[in-house]
């Protein structure tokens, strides 16, 4: 195992974990808001999608856990495929990485914006200082995230502890809130359970199935944040329980909440509903003030999924900062906090900024959808090639331990194949969807320029590392060792 870096401070446990993977996973927020996007794509096969995409996450999570075993380093995925694949393929993995998270940071921080927005209405708010407060207007949602923004990342910086003490007790009321009210639907909705919704070859249209699928690996990924603070946990196996934990959690929590929703709503109440079902569930179950609980677990779970966001985001950029492929701004840690504090601020700025390019999109709603769609397919991406990875650094396996095989090689190696393999077919069918570019989530060519904007900038970034910085990282292939960060005294605790 590799020692602690210095200044960073060793200090989490397993429950710390979970609670980091938890909230940025933010079960609520998927499901208060994605259970609608997910019926538009596959009917009430929504269930049955969740089941299936669990199957190449937990390979991921297997292989996630198996590098990490071997090679402790916040970095993850971009060390571990810099290592089993290549430089390049590393740099690219963390950089889409960083900035799908940075994308999902933005567009979540306007989810909260417009939560309390609609707070401010059910107080019978509608206008103030001559201003509408319209919880679907992107442009007041963004002003009013960029606030939470701010404070979230103010826990951040202060230390990565009191952020998963906050982020706990947040996640025990969202999921109080969101298991009471899905299991009252279970019980008085009034559309009978159907087997049909556990059938995924009841979705008979191929490129449906290939976006919900995306879209059902969109609602698990984040448990991968307990690996980016592997160098801060007592124990080198904590991160890997708290990511199958919180990977489990969130199954049930899924199926559980899929299941609830389809037996209170039908489909077409589902799609007009979209992002707002959570909310309109709780309207439709119970009067005030109960009826606000589930909006104010979306708002818990918006803000929990924020700052888990910059934590990995932050430690991310620290781990590549001291390979020399990002800036050593990255690298500098709080004398006072022990964390990447200025990193951690960086991380929130550049996320306003992507939140104040997002008003391209005048409506959330869209706004919401264009950004899922496109994150969709850099998760895809960069847990394929982290899957991958794990696949060939093992493979040595399949003429020695073919039971270790199995868990290490070939449970990785399908997995990845079948997010890369489904990701191009998503590429494919974007690209000829459309015969114009317009920026609108029903564009194929907007659908497809995000990503490949995201792949293209990261090879550009890492020509800068290799040629600009120079960066031994694209010698070996190889990250730094955790206690190879040269510190200046100022920045020693």
């Amino acid at each position: 195992m590799r020692s602690q870096s210095p200044g960073l401070r060793r200090s989490l446990g397993v429950v710390d974990g979970i609670a980091v993977a938890a909230s940025s996973t933010a079960a609520t927020t998927s499901i208060g808001i994605g259970m609608g996007s997910l019926a538009a794509t596959v009917g009430l096969q929504a269930p049955a999608i969740l089941l299936v995409a669990f199957v190449p996450i937990l390979g991921i999570a297997t292989a996630y856990a198996r590098l990490n075993r071997h090679e402790q380093n916040m970095g993850s995925g971009y060390v571990w495929v810099g290592r089993s694949l290549g430089p390049w393929l590393g740099f690219l993995t963390g950089w889409v990485t960083l900035v799908g998270t940075l994308v999902f940071m933005a567009y979540t921080s306007a989810v909260t914006g417009s939560v309390f927005l609609q707070f401010a209405n059910k107080a019978h708010l509608h206008s103030l200082l001559g201003l509408d407060l319209d919880p679907n207007s992107t442009a007041l949602s963004t002003a009013v995230g960029l606030v939470v923004l701010t404070a979230v990342t103010v826990t951040a910086v202060t230390g990565i502890r009191k952020a998963t003490r906050l982020q706990t007790w947040l996640l025990v009321f969202e999921y109080v809130v969101l298991i009471g009210f899905c299991g009252w639907s279970l019980v008085t909705g009034d559309h009978a359970f159907q087997w049909s919704w556990l059938n995924p070859f009841a979705i008979h249209d191929s490129t449906g199935f290939a976006q919900g699928l995306v879209l059902a690996v969109f609602f698990f990924w984040g448990w991968d944040a307990a690996f980016s603070v592997t160098e801060e946990t007592k124990d080198v196996r904590d991160a890997g329980r708290g990511g199958f934990i919180a990977l489990f959690t969130m199954l049930a929590l899924f199926l559980y909440g899929s299941v609830a929703f389809q037996r209170e709503m039908s489909l077409s109440e589902l799609m007009e509903q979209g992002p707002q079902a959570l909310t309109y569930l709780g309207a439709k179950l119970a009067d005030e003030p109960l009826a606000s609980l589930p909006l104010l677990a979306l708002l818990f779970s918006a803000v929990a999924s924020v700052q888990a966001s910059v934590i990995p985001t932050a430690r991310g950029l620290l781990a590549m900062g001291r390979d020399r492929t990002m800036g050593q701004v990255w690298t500098r840690i709080s004398p006072r906090y022990g964390s990447p504090a200025i990193g951690t601020v960086l991380v929130m700025a550049i996320a306003a900024v992507i939140s104040v390019l997002a008003l391209a999109i005048p409506k959330l709603n869209e706004m919401i959808l264009a950004a899922v769609n496109s994150i969709g397919l850099i998760v895809a991406l960069y847990y394929g090639l982290t899957a991958l990875a794990c696949a060939v650094r093992f493979r040595s396996l399949l003429r020695t331990d073919f039971r270790e095989a199995t868990r290490a090689v070939l449970a990785p190696g399908l997995s990845a194949l079948a997010l890369l393999g489904i990701g191009a077919y998503l590429a494919r069918d974007y690209a000829t969807m459309s015969d114009h570019f317009e920026l609108s989530p029903d564009n194929g060519w907007f659908m497809l320029a995000v990503p490949i904007a995201i792949v293209v900038s990261g090879l550009a970034m890492a020509a800068v590392a290799k040629y600009g910085r120079r960066s031994p990282y694209f010698t070996s292939g190889r990250g730094t060792d955790a206690d190879a960060l040269p510190l200046t005294a100022t920045e020693l605790p």
